[in-house]
């Protein structure tokens, strides 16, 4: 069966999977969505003996319909290979009735491998398809992994070029060196002085931006996007639920068939958006519980039905989910709006206008499927150390927000349905958190002293990852403020964004501090 796929925002659009993954972000500013969730139910028996590579097949075949076997099994292939550090290239660690699901054991220890090794590939292969010859420009915003992970997917692919916006203060002391340390001649990074949800509204705003979008053209170039708001990172985490859930069923700790529950670190909301695809798509699963730290805007969406982010901005030790505006929300609204894209339209521009929409009693009957709360940053360190002292199990502190959260919703609902966890980066990425959550008595020491502390308390060795940027150069220095003030008023960001993506001159070195995200009525 064809997939097609339609904007949140409009009925008129409607394209091929390629054609969508190419695109990024839809040109109304909605996000691409199936036409229809495609339903089947697995042998179990039979999925519980693949591969990694085999089930994604199997899954990504129902989504993305107009790449054929061949070409899908091609990214699959070069996607999930020797980058990742175990053959099954995920796991499951059980600990007292819950199973923590690893996905970190790709090239940047962070879940957001899982995906973007293979996004570059299902993109090229989509320009191909679709006799796309323009250079295509990623323009991503992170909030600490995306954007490493990205870089590392799309290094030196031909005929791309990436560039990524971070948080600079906002994102650990790892997650910041792995990213200005990538090499890479198509590869660009830049520090904003500002939050991630200022670059992700800034990143949009350019997308949407026809003067810029007939620049590119003329320059024979176009844009997409890695983050997860393109579904072509989306499908791919699909798979590794299929995959958790088959693996439990082989190990004989689930009966085929029987209910799951899943709990999910959540910020843009695309983990978890992934987990509720998978259940549509036949998945048993139960409940998905949505654990945010104390960035606890979705938490109150599923309490209230008020999506509100006017609120303060907190710097935590779980800085992936620093977000105020989880942009995958607007798919499941789209869902719980009955697929209509005016309703979702309308709750959008009011987020973007007010910083708030509330949702009707009817559609919050569409969220039963979800339960949300947080952790706070003690909370988070208490879990690491209860963890690390039960079980001599070392999480990271997004995990930690999850475990919490997992036993909070346990506590409140006597529902002990078995549980699988998204383990969502190395701990090794947060090792100053993690590793004084367990000896506070060695908060003085560098942050490297820490990475090796780590390695033997935990007693697992130091990722390649790691090790790779205890002594690379830095590459990337430019910082760039959220707005620009009067006197660099002329540098708005379509003109002097063309002049970076078309030549990076000398002259970028003089002007670039005066780049990018200016106000919105400018």
């Amino acid at each position: 069966m064809q997939i097609m796929y339609r904007s949140t925002r409009s009925s008129e659009l409607r394209v091929t999977a390629s054609q969508a993954v190419l695109q990024g972000l839809a040109p109304d500013g909605g996000l691409f969505v199936p036409e229809k969730i495609p339903h089947f139910t697995p042998d179990w028996t039979a999925m519980a003996a693949q591969s990694y590579q085999e089930t994604a097949l199997q899954v990504m075949s129902l989504l993305l319909t107009d790449y054929t076997q061949e070409e899908l099994r091609n990214c699959i292939d070069r996607a999930y290979d020797s980058k990742f550090d175990i053959p099954q290239i995920t796991c499951l660690r059980e600990t007292d009735g819950v199973w923590y699901l690893e996905l970190f054991h790709g090239a940047t220890i962070a879940f957001k491998d899982m995906a973007l090794s293979i996004l570059p590939h299902l993109m090229t292969t989509a320009a191909a398809k679709n006799g796309v010859t323009d250079e295509i420009v990623i323009l991503t915003a992170t909030s600490g992994d995306t954007g490493k992970a990205a870089m590392a997917g799309f290094a030196d692919v031909p005929g791309t070029r990436i560039i990524v916006f971070y948080p600079k203060g906002g994102v650990s002391s790892v997650q910041e060196r792995q990213m200005v340390t990538q090499k890479g001649a198509n590869v660009h990074v830049v520090g904003i002085n500002g939050n991630f949800d200022d670059a992700q509204s800034a990143v949009k705003k350019i997308f949407s931006d026809e003067k810029m979008k007939e620049r590119m053209a003329q320059a024979g170039k176009r844009f997409s996007s890695a983050n997860s708001i393109n579904i072509g990172r989306l499908v791919p985490q699909i798979v590794y639920y299929f995959y958790a859930y088959g693996q439990l069923v082989k190990d004989g700790k689930v009966p085929a068939g029987e209910k799951i529950n899943i709990t999910v670190p959540t910020g843009n909301f695309g983990n978890i958006l992934a987990a509720y695809y998978a259940k549509q798509m036949g998945l048993p699963v139960r409940k998905l519980v949505c654990a945010s730290n104390e960035n606890k805007v979705l938490v109150d969406f599923f309490r209230t039905g008020a999506y509100d982010r006017n609120r303060s901005f907190m710097l935590t030790s779980s800085p992936s989910m620093d977000i105020l505006i989880s942009s995958n929300l607007e798919r499941l609204i789209y869902q719980i709006a009955g697929e209509d894209p005016q309703v979702t339209k309308k709750l959008m521009e009011s987020l973007g206008s007010s910083g708030v929409y509330c949702i009707t009693d009817a559609m919050k009957a569409g969220l039963k499927d979800f339960y949300g709360n947080y952790a706070t940053q003690s909370e988070t360190s208490d879990e690491i150390l209860r963890v690390y002292d039960s079980y001599g199990y070392v999480i990271d502190t997004h995990t930690a927000v999850a475990s919490r959260v997992c036993r909070k919703y346990q506590a409140d609902t006597g529902d002990h349905t078995p549980m699988v966890t998204a383990s969502t980066a190395s701990p090794y990425k947060f090792a100053r958190t993690v590793v004084c959550a367990i000896r506070p008595e060695l908060q003085s020491k560098t942050d490297f002293e820490l990475i090796d502390a780590l390695h033997e308390i935990s007693g697992t060795a130091i990722p390649q990852a790691i090790e790779d940027i205890r002594s690379a150069p830095i590459l990337h220095r430019t910082v760039v403020d959220v707005k620009c003030n009067q006197h660099s008023r002329e540098y708005i960001y379509g003109y002097q964004f063309y002049i970076r993506i078309n030549g990076f001159s000398d002259h970028r070195r003089r002007s670039v501090h005066r780049l990018f995200l200016v106000p919105a009525d400018v």
